[in-house]
C-alpha cells in the first residue's frame, strides 16, 4: 500500500471517529493505534481545513454563536440517507450545480447543530429561505445528513393546516423513508396526524436502530398528546439526539399562548435537542425577546442563497437599489402585473358585515384573467415541457362562505370560453388578448419558445374540458390533489392556500385580499417560485396599492438579508446583533402580539448615499418650488465664495467648500415626495446637525455638484445661476407605478463627482474604491448632487417594456446626498426601523404570551 493510500485510510478512520464521537476522541484513537505524530498533525490540519471550508462558504451566509463549526465536514462514502436523496433528486432532473448548492447549504446547517454524542445540548437556530423556494428540500437534506451521523428522533412541525402537513409527510416519505427501507419508523402518515402508539420506550431503546419520524401540525391537542407520549419514555431519552424542524416558524410559534409553550415543552423533555426554524418571513422570529426563555435563534441564523431560476418579489415587482449595488443590476420587475380597479374589488370582496350574504359579480378584470389562464395553459401544453399541472389562484377574502359563492359564477365564465370557440368574433378577441400579453412579455426574453395562437388553439378544447373550479379551504372537502394525474384548476381559497402549500404549475393569480402585515402578505404570494418551461406566462391581477406594497417588501427583504450578511462579515453573533426591519406607514411588520418586545432601531447616514426617486410630476407649483430651492442654493453658494470648477467633458459643475447652513436651509425649502421614506428632511437635518456638533465636527463643509448629461442635446440646458448651466438628464419612470418612480437617480460615479481620480476614470471605480477615496480626500465633507431631469424623459430602447416617458409638467429637480463615514460610532437618528431588544440579555423575563385563540385538533 502506498503512503498516500495509508494516509487516506487513516484520515477516513479519524473522520468517522470525529463525527461519531468528537475530534478529541478521534485523535486519542489514532494515538492508541500508534499512528506517527507527524501524520496525526497532518490529519488534524486537513480536518481543520475542511471545517474552515464549511465556515467560509460564500453561500449560505450565516451568523453564529461561539464558533459552532466543529464536527461535521460533509457526507461520507458510507452514508445512506443523503446519497439516496441525492440520487433521487438526480433522477428528478436536478443538475450538478443546484445539487452542489443544496449540498453545501445543508452541510452548513448540520455543522451548526450539536454533535449527537454530546452529553446534553439545546440549540436554537433559524434558516431564512424564500417563499416557495425549496426550503422543504433543504430541511429534508439536513434531516438525511443528521440521520447519517447518529441523530435518532426527527420531529417536523408542518404548519397549522392538514393540507400542508399531508404534503410535507408525503415529501419526506418519498425522499427519506422509501429510498431507505427498514431504516425509518413513522409515527404519522399522510392521512393521520400523531396518535400515541403503545410502548413509547421501545422506539428509543438501544436495541432499536430505526430513525423515528413524526410530522405533526402545530396544534395544541396534538402537541399535548406528543408531550405525554414523550413523558412515558423519559428515561430512554437521555441518549436520543433529536431535531425539531419548525416549518413556517413564524406562524403560530411566536407569541402564542398555547402552541409556543407546548413547543418549548417538547424541547425540555429532550435532553439532546436542536430546534431549527425554517421560514421565508422571519420578521417575528427576529423580534423575539432574546432575554426570555423562548425560541430566539441565539445560536445561528442562516441565509439560504436565492436559487437559480427563482421568481421572487424583486424579479416580479422590482425593488429599491441598496447601498453598494449597481443600479443596472437591480431588476425593475417584469411587466406581469395587471390592474384591478377599486370598483372591481367591490364586486369580488364583500364589505364589512356582508360576507354571509355576498354573491360575487364577475368583473371584466377577473373574466380576462380566467380567459388568459385558459390560453396560457393551452400554450404550455403546446410546448409539452415543464410542470404538467396548471393552476389559477383566486384569493379575495378569508371567508369560506365567500369562496363557495364563487363556484357557480366561475363555472359560467369557463362555459363562456367554451362557447366562444364556436364564435369567430369571440375567437378573434381571444387572439387579441394572447397577442397583447405575448408582446408585453416576449417569450424569447425569458428563454422560452414563443407559441402562436393557432398552436394553442388546438389544445384549448381539451384544456377547457379538464378545467375544474376547486374551492379549497378549511371547511371544503374538495382539494387540489396533484397525485392523481394532471390538474387544470381554478382554485378559490384563503388561508389554506397561503402558507407553505405549493400550488403546482401556478400560472395566474387574482389577488385582492386585504392584509395588514409584511409576513402575511409575502406568504400569500403563492406566485413566487420556479416556473420552468413557462417563465414568460405567469400573470398577477391586483390593485396598484398591493403592487406597491410588494415592491416595498422586496426592498425590505433585500435590506434584511444584507444586514445578516454584514453581521456575518463583522463576526457578530445572534446575541449581539439585531437585524433591522424597515417599517411602512400602512403595514405592520408582523402581528402586534409578535412585536411586543421590539424596539425602534437607531439608524444613521454615515457612509451612505441618499437620493430622491419619487416625484409629483403633475404638480406644477411643487416642481417649480423645487427648481427655485435649487437655484437659490447655488446662487447663495456662489455669493459666499465657493470655489467653482466647470468640467465640460463630464458636463458637471462642482462648487467646493459650501457652508452646512446653506445645505440645511435647502433641506427646509426643498419638498421631498412623501413616499421617499429615507429622504426625510427632518431626519437628514438632525443627522447633519449632530455630526457637525460632534467631536470630529464633520459635515460643516459640503461640496455641491450639478450633474448634467454629456450626451444630451446642446439646447437642453438648465441654468442654476448666471454662467452655471448643465444639460438636463434623462430619467424615465417605471411603468404602472402608482406615483412617478424613476427608481435610481444617482449613478455610481456621481458619488465621486468632487474627488480627484489620478490616472483613472470615475466610471471604473467600485463602491469600495469611492468610499476609500472619500475617506482619504474628503473625510469630513458631505456631497450634495443636483439633477435637472428633463420633463419629457423617455426610456432607452432596452427599457421600453418596463419604463415609460416621465411626462412631467415641468423639469424635475432630483437630489442626492453622500455622507462621509464617521471615525468611530455614528450619530444616530430615529429612523423607521424596528429590531429585537438586546438590552435585557442579562435579565430574566417571563415567557412571551400571545392572544391567539386555541385550536382544537
Amino acid at each position: 500500500m502506498s503512503s498516500l493510500d495509508e494516509f487516506e485510510g487513516q484520515y477516513t478512520v479519524f473522520q468517522q471517529m470525529a463525527q461519531q464521537n468528537t475530534p478529541a476522541a478521534a485523535r486519542s484513537m489514532l494515538e492508541v493505534m500508534n499512528v506517527n505524530q507527524d501524520i496525526i498533525q497532518r490529519i488534524l490540519e486537513r480536518y481543520e481545513r475542511e471545517t474552515i471550508r464549511i465556515k467560509e462558504l460564500d453561500e449560505p451566509r450565516s451568523v453564529v454563536l461561539n464558533n459552532r463549526f466543529t464536527w461535521y465536514t460533509g457526507p461520507r462514502k458510507d452514508d445512506r440517507c443523503w446519497p439516496a436523496l441525492e440520487n433521487l433528486l438526480r433522477r428528478d432532473g436536478w443538475k450538478d450545480d443546484p445539487l452542489k448548492v443544496l449540498d453545501d447549504a445543508s452541510t452548513k446547517v448540520v455543522a451548526l447543530l450539536s454533535h449527537p454524542r454530546e452529553a446534553v445540548f439545546s440549540v436554537r437556530g433559524l434558516v431564512v429561505g424564500y417563499v416557495q423556494s425549496g426550503k422543504t428540500t433543504n430541511f429534508t437534506s439536513v434531516l438525511a445528513k443528521a440521520a447519517d451521523r447518529g441523530y435518532k428522533l426527527f420531529i417536523v412541525l408542518a404548519g397549522i393546516h392538514n393540507g400542508l402537513r399531508r404534503q410535507t409527510q408525503l415529501r419526506l416519505e418519498e425522499q427519506l423513508v422509501k429510498p431507505n427501507p427498514g431504516l425509518w419508523h413513522q409515527l404519522t402518515d399522510p392521512d393521520r396526524d400523531f396518535t400515541p402508539p403503545a410502548n413509547a420506550a421501545s422506539y428509543f431503546s438501544s436495541s432499536n436502530r430505526q430513525y423515528v419520524l413524526c410530522v405533526v401540525k402545530k396544534n395544541p391537542a396534538v402537541l399535548r398528546k406528543f408531550n405525554r407520549w414523550l413523558d412515558s419514555a423519559r428515561s430512554y431519552l437521555a441518549d436520543c439526539p433529536a431535531i425539531i424542524v419548525d416549518d413556517e416558524a413564524d406562524q403560530a410559534t411566536v407569541a402564542t399562548r398555547t402552541i409556543n409553550p407546548l413547543i418549548r415543552d417538547v424541547l425540555t423533555r429532550l435532553p439532546k435537542a436542536c430546534y431549527v426554524g425554517y421560514t421565508a418571513t422571519p420578521f417575528a422570529n427576529l423580534l423575539i425577546d432574546p432575554s426570555a426563555k423562548d425560541l430566539y435563534p441565539e445560536h445561528f441564523v442562516v441565509n439560504l442563497p436565492r436559487p437559480v431560476g427563482y421568481f421572487g418579489p424583486e424579479v416580479i415587482f422590482g425593488r429599491d437599489v441598496q447601498e453598494y449595488e449597481d443600479p443596472s443590476e437591480v431588476p425593475d420587475g417584469h411587466d406581469m402585473i395587471r390592474d384591478v380597479s377599486p370598483d372591481d374589488v367591490d364586486l369580488v370582496r364583500p364589505a364589512k358585515g356582508e360576507k354571509d350574504t355576498f354573491v360575487p359579480d364577475i368583473p371584466d378584470s377577473l373574466r380576462t384573467a380566467v380567459r388568459y389562464f385558459c390560453l396560457a395553459t393551452a400554450a404550455r401544453q403546446a410546448r409539452g415541457s415543464g410542470n404538467p399541472h396548471s393552476t389559477m389562484l383566486i384569493h379575495t377574502s378569508v371567508s369560506t362562505g365567500v369562496h363557495q359563492a364563487f363556484k357557480a359564477p366561475l363555472r359560467a365564465v369557463v362555459s363562456d370560453v367554451v362557447a366562444a370557440l364556436d364564435d369567430p368574433t369571440a375567437v378573434e378577441e381571444l387572439r387579441a388578448l394572447w397577442k397583447s400579453e405575448t408582446m408585453r412579455v416576449p417569450a424569447q426574453e425569458l428563454d422560452e419558445e414563443p407559441v402562436e395562437f393557432e398552436a394553442l388553439l388546438a389544445h384549448l378544447p381539451a384544456v377547457l374540458k379538464e378545467c375544474r373550479v376547486v374551492i379549497d379551504n378549511s371547511t371544503s372537502t374538495d382539494r387540489l390533489d396533484y397525485e392523481k394525474g394532471r390538474v387544470v384548476a381554478i382554485a378559490v381559497g384563503g388561508n389554506t392556500l397561503s402558507r407553505g402549500l405549493t400550488l403546482e404549475g401556478l400560472c395566474v393569480s387574482y389577488f385582492v385580499r386585504s392584509v395588514s402585515a409584511y409576513d402575511t402578505l409575502l406568504q400569500m404570494g403563492r406566485w413566487f417560485g420556479f416556473r420552468n418551461g413557462y417563465a414568460d406566462l405567469p400573470r398577477i391581477w391586483m390593485t396598484d396599492e398591493l403592487r406597491d406594497w410588494f415592491r416595498h417588501l422586496a426592498s425590505v427583504e433585500a435590506e434584511m438579508r444584507r444586514d445578516i450578511d454584514v453581521y456575518m462579515t463583522e463576526d457578530k453573533t445572534p446575541r449581539d446583533f439585531a437585524v433591522r426591519i424597515r417599517t411602512h406607514p400602512a403595514l405592520l411588520v408582523t402581528a402586534a402580539a409578535k412585536m411586543k418586545s421590539a424596539v425602534k432601531a437607531a439608524a444613521a447616514y454615515g457612509g451612505q448615499r441618499v437620493q430622491t426617486r419619487f416625484f409629483r410630476s403633475d404638480d406644477l407649483d411643487w416642481l417649480r418650488g423645487n427648481q427655485q430651492a435649487a437655484r437659490r442654493l447655488v446662487r447663495r453658494a456662489v455669493e459666499a465664495g465657493a470655489r467653482t470648477e466647470i468640467r465640460v467633458a463630464e458636463d458637471r459643475i462642482v462648487l467646493f467648500d459650501v457652508d452646512y447652513d446653506l445645505v440645511l436651509d435647502f433641506l427646509k425649502e426643498y419638498a421631498f415626495h412623501e413616499r421617499s421614506q429615507e429622504c426625510d428632511a427632518t431626519l437628514l437635518a438632525n443627522y447633519i446637525g449632530k455630526r457637525a456638533d460632534s467631536g470630529d465636527r464633520a459635515l460643516r463643509r459640503w461640496n455641491l455638484a450639478l450633474i448634467g448629461n454629456p450626451d444630451g442635446p446642446a439646447e437642453s440646458t438648465f441654468e442654476y445661476a448666471p454662467g452655471l448651466s448643465v444639460r438636463r438628464v434623462n430619467r424615465a419612470k417605471l411603468v404602472n407605478a402608482q406615483v412617478p418612480d424613476i427608481k435610481t437617480l444617482m449613478s455610481r460615479p456621481d458619488a465621486a463627482a468632487d474627488l480627484s481620480v489620478p490616472g483613472g476614470s470615475k466610471k471604473e471605480l467600485s463602491e469600495k474604491e469611492i468610499k476609500d477615496l472619500r475617506r482619504a480626500q474628503m473625510p469630513k465633507t458631505g456631497l450634495l448632487t443636483l439633477y435637472a431631469i428633463d420633463k419629457t424623459s423617455t426610456p432607452p430602447e432596452r427599457s421600453k417594456k418596463l419604463r415609460v416617458p416621465l411626462n412631467a409638467k415641468d423639469h424635475v429637480i432630483g437630489v442626492g446626498l453622500v455622507f462621509p463615514l464617521p471615525p468611530g460610532s455614528d450619530s444616530s437618528v430615529e429612523w423607521e426601523y424596528v429590531s429585537a431588544d438586546l438590552s435585557k440579555l442579562q435579565l430574566e423575563e417571563e415567557d412571551l404570551t400571545g392572544l391567539e385563540v386555541e385550536e382544537t385538533e
